[in-house]
């Protein structure tokens, strides 16, 4: 009964407005009362984190906690990918006839994904993706997973499915329905890179370094253009952050990119953990 109920639910559920109060709640000072149940329930390893617990004066605060400097390096070379989160490969491969895998048997269009003009979406079209599921448990700062210009975004409003496994099995084409923020960046070694932030039921928001933009906000618009000045970033930097768990998808111009052997889905991920190589960069 419970398998039968559950998909049908979360079509019916009011998501962006559910996951707006819970932005409001964790952002309350009364959260902080929660915050080492959460440590304690999700095993979170407080010795890496930036401050002590007890500076943290919300809960949101806490999901969104930097790291003590050197608990995550970043793989050398400019050659190599790294990941831009900690979580886990939900899909990765090729990038055929213009769609992307969700799940087995389920795919989505990256034009619809991308919400953009269809030339930013031809650029990727034979290259890469993959796709990276951020648990509550899970470091919530998205960093650049490898150094280039930021050149242009797109914040695409939508839905906030649940990004888990029962979202991934019940809702088609679910990363092209919820809402997103995409930023490419242009690289030398690989041509043009897409981070793709995907909001989630209960993520209060997206955040970038680059521009005010956010998500789920009243009323959102589509909105698109240049990234002012065009800020080259170094691999590892900060690039944003998600105000609870969800989703990222990295997609790679490049045809010749080739992955990890420990990377395949199922795999966990740390931060700056290598993720693929060119093998044509010398």
């Amino acid at each position: 009964m419970r398998k039968k109920l559950l998909p049908g639910l979360i079509h019916r559920l009011p998501q962006n407005a559910m996951s707006r109060t819970m932005g409001k709640i964790t952002a309350s000072r009364f959260s902080r009362l929660a915050i080492r149940h959460y440590i304690r329930h999700y095993k979170i390893d407080p010795s890496i984190v930036e401050k002590p617990v007890n500076e943290y004066r919300t809960l949101k605060e806490f999901f969104t906690r930097r790291l003590k400097p050197g608990a995550r390096p970043i793989a050398p070379g400019a050659d190599v990918v790294v990941s831009p989160v900690d979580g886990t490969v939900s899909q990765m491969g090729d990038i055929r006839e213009g769609t992307l895998i969700q799940a087995k048997g389920k795919l989505y269009g990256l034009a619809e994904l991308l919400g953009d003009a269809p030339e930013m979406a031809e650029r990727f079209y034979g290259g890469k993706f993959i796709t990276i599921y951020l648990s509550p448990r899970d470091y919530h700062r998205i960093h650049m997973p490898v150094e280039g210009r930021l050149v242009r975004y797109t914040y695409v409003p939508g839905r906030l499915y649940p990004v888990n496994q029962l979202g991934i099995e019940h809702v088609d084409r679910l990363f092209a329905r919820n809402e997103r923020l995409v930023t490419y960046m242009e690289t030398e070694q690989m041509g043009c890179v897409a981070l793709v932030k995907v909001g989630a039921l209960f993520v209060g928001s997206v955040k970038v370094v680059y521009n005010t933009a956010t998500t789920n906000v009243k009323h959102g618009r589509q909105t698109s253009g240049p990234i002012l000045g065009e800020p080259c970033l170094a691999k590892g930097d900060e690039l944003g952050w998600f105000e609870f768990g969800s989703t990222v998808i990295l997609l790679f111009e490049s045809k010749e990119l080739q992955w990890a052997p420990e990377v395949r889905p199922g795999a966990s991920l740390l931060m700056g953990q290598r993720l693929a190589t060119n093998p044509h960069e010398e």
